[in-house]
């Protein structure tokens, strides 16, 4: 079925709509890409056609420049300092990876198999490169069910990752706006923003005057900065959209780029509007009959990697000084990344903050922490472990 290009765009953005009012009514308890993915999902088995976001023109060239610029973007949210104080995130994002491994590896075996948890462990542990080689690698195999489960579990793993996360980081959001109550009551927020102000602000490159800080400036410095990171990745052996973010941290740094960059060009919300369309478009491959046939191995494994990744990352991130609710929100990225960490940070904090400055306050805190968390978890470890994993088959 073909739709009008505007019919299928206001479909889509209905549907996305629909998830944060949702989200917004029940103060994040339900956060909006559950709601979405289970209404593009019921959508696909009805009345939606399968290629309905590339009708709406949410196509890959497209999705791509979004996360380029959203990525180095994300990057001019944090410091150098930030970035550097986040390998603690790191380590308990692997051992959320570690915990699933070990879980499903085991028990897993029993209850499934080996080549089962082996073809299923590594898209669970992330994105969607881990689920093509795995999938590849049973239709290689002649594993038609096991290169199906692959697919599933990719596809399907956000329904146990979206709920869970948002309790979490509601909780851990709560945490931290009393922290900031209790400090903003002392004073000690006060003496921190004296000195903050009393420190040079002065860059390596001044910033443009401001009628030239349009939003063709700032989304061209953008551009800019990701191309850079596009043409150096390759040579530093990590993806381009980790050299991305961490150039958009030294732009920033430096001057190059301004702070909270595409909020100042006016662009955010569309590029993260075309990124959010995109991630479910996945949906459309998932029909009844095949979710039907591996229902059991699916579901099984993710209550068993969950359960792995709980009990390791929450006793990892105790030893570093995270709560449980945070260490356990940064292990569950590996369940969706991004954007949809972001997402999920954002509807947490606004549903327990009142002001702008609490907002800021809780976000500065937990935003950084999550987004490193899906980079290590997406794409870094689930490559790894896909690339180990493809061999045991």
């Amino acid at each position: 079925m073909t739709l009008s290009v505007i019919v299928a765009f206001t479909a889509i953005l209905l549907v996305l709509a629909i998830g944060e009012v949702v989200s917004t009514k029940t103060k994040a308890f339900v956060p909006s890409v559950f709601v979405s993915a289970v209404l593009f999902l019921i959508g696909f088995w009805t009345i939606f056609p399968k290629d309905l976001i590339d009708q709406g023109s949410f196509v890959k060239p497209v999705v791509y420049v979004s996360m380029y610029l959203l990525l180095t973007h994300m990057g001019t949210l944090m410091s150098i300092k930030e970035l550097f104080a986040q390998w603690r995130t790191f380590v308990i994002a692997i051992s959320g990876i570690v915990g699933i491994c070990a879980m499903t590896l085991t028990i897993g075996k029993a209850f499934f198999g080996w080549q089962t948890v082996v073809v299923a462990t590594p898209p669970l542990t992330g994105g969607v490169v881990a689920s093509i080689l795995m999938s590849n690698a049973a239709n290689d195999l002649g594993m038609t069910s096991l290169a199906v489960l692959a697919t599933c579990m990719y596809i399907m793993q956000g329904f146990a990752g979206y709920p869970i996360t948002a309790l979490c980081l509601k909780k851990e959001a709560n945490r931290v706006r009393n922290l900031y109550m209790e400090k903003k009551a002392s004073g000690e927020l006060d003496a921190a923003a004296e000195m903050a102000a009393g420190k040079d602000q002065k860059k390596l490159i001044p910033p443009l005057p401001e009628k030239y800080q349009t939003s063709y400036m700032i989304l061209l410095k953008l551009g800019i900065v990701a191309c850079v990171a596009h043409f150096v990745a390759p040579y530093i052996h990590l993806n381009e959209f980790v050299v991305c973010l961490i150039f958009g941290v030294v732009g920033c740094e430096i001057g190059f780029l301004e702070s909270r960059a595409l909020n100042k060009a006016n662009a955010f919300g569309w590029l993260m509007t075309v990124l959010m369309a995109f991630i479910f478009a996945s949906l459309s491959k998932a029909t009844p009959a095949m979710l039907a046939e591996i229902v059991g191995p699916l579901l099984g494994i993710i209550v068993l990697g969950v359960v792995g990744m709980a009990i390791v990352s929450m006793f990892v991130g105790k030893l570093l000084g995270y709560t449980k609710e945070m260490a356990f929100s940064v292990a569950l990225t590996a369940l969706f990344g991004f954007p949809a960490d972001y997402i999920l940070t954002i509807e947490a904090v606004k549903s327990v903050c009142e002001t702008d400055e609490e907002k800021e306050y809780v976000l500065d805190d937990m935003l950084p922490k999550m987004l490193v968390g899906g980079f290590t978890t997406v794409t870094i470890a689930s490559v790894i472990i896909a690339g180990v994993f493809v061999k045991m088959i």
